[in-house]
């Protein structure tokens, strides 16, 4: 006959063998516990004995009963356990790194500005006390008196032909850099300057704003410009120029390039100066009939397109502006 016991804290296993017979014997040391006692109640037990407890020798089988923990309550416990011991970490941990390329695309998103909205300038309101003139709000000096006959023969000379220019489409017009000269030269260098009156209100397809031009410490004249533009990147080069165009607004009532609002004179300088021509897109080889200076060259990307075309109507008398 052959014996093997294993014995643990809390069970036996005897194993028999005869050579006849085969016998396993399990056997615990636990008590008996109530049905109705709670998964709650069993992990509110303590694992070790109360410090009232009176110390015994210890045996195989001591404080079993206290020790003995359902699967449910085990997992229960390591499950708080896990959570206890990783909570802190957890919330100390810092946030994943985010790359260039990823902060990049989020201030594009999120960070730009869209200037179609408007430019947030509005001119800045001065105290009513302040010394310095208000030309936001202020008419001072406008028509007190005439100005010196220096500055007006200056400023009512004729223009040269050669300072004009004849658009594609048969409007002639003056360069704004000409209207600076012609100012320059009647006022002097930082003698006059041109005051926002409002706000730059950007519309889809257009930017626009009034502008006050003085002369001498006096308010001249007032006029909106306006520009048009493609796209939003284009708006920066929009709004210079509708300050230009509000610059060459203000000088019709100084009288510089009159001719230029003068029907009659727009409709002789078309005819000594000026001459309609059928041109060729090189790239598209689309053709149409542009207005250019007679003695003006064709540029790329047109070149003369030498086939035959019905005449084209006549530009209009009328300046643009």
């Amino acid at each position: 006959m052959a014996s093997f016991i294993f014995q643990r804290a809390g069970w036996s296993l005897q194993i028999t063998r005869t050579s006849k017979n085969f016998a396993v014997t399990f056997s615990t040391a636990l008590p008996r516990r109530s049905r109705h006692r709670t998964i709650a109640s069993e992990a509110s037990d303590g694992l070790r004995p109360s410090q009232g407890d009176t110390p015994r020798r210890r045996t195989p089988y001591h404080g079993l009963e206290n020790n003995f923990r359902s699967t449910k309550v085990y997992q229960a416990q390591q499950a708080r356990a896990a959570t206890t011991a990783t909570a802190p970490a957890t919330s100390a941990r810092p946030p994943p790194p985010t790359s260039d390329r990823t902060a990049r695309a989020a201030d594009e998103v999120v960070g730009t500005d869209d200037l179609t909205a408007g430019l947030s300038d509005k001119p800045v309101q001065l105290d009513e006390y302040a010394r310095q003139v208000d030309w936001a709000r202020s008419f001072h000096g406008l028509s007190t008196e005439a100005f010196s006959k220096e500055a007006a023969e200056a400023l009512l000379a004729p223009i040269e032909f050669d300072d004009i220019e004849v658009k594609p489409d048969g409007i002639v017009y003056l360069p704004e850099i000409k209207y600076r000269r012609i100012l320059n030269k009647a006022f002097g260098p930082g003698a006059w300057g041109l005051a926002p009156r409002g706000e730059t209100i950007v519309t889809t397809k257009a930017v626009t704003r009034e502008y006050a031009l003085v002369a001498l410490g006096r308010l001249v004249s007032v006029a909106r410009g306006e520009q048009d533009y493609f796209s939003p990147e284009g708006i920066p080069t929009a709004v210079e120029g509708c300050k230009s165009n509000a610059l060459m607004r203000c000088c019709k009532d100084l009288g510089v390039a009159s001719e230029l609002w003068d029907p009659r004179w727009i409709r002789k300088f078309i005819a000594d100066h000026a001459k309609e021509v059928w041109v060729e897109h090189q790239v598209t080889q689309k053709r149409k009939k542009i207005w250019m200076r007679k003695d003006d060259q064709i540029r790329y990307p047109f070149k003369v397109s030498t086939a035959s075309s019905p005449a084209a109507p006549r530009p209009s008398s009328s300046s643009r502006y």
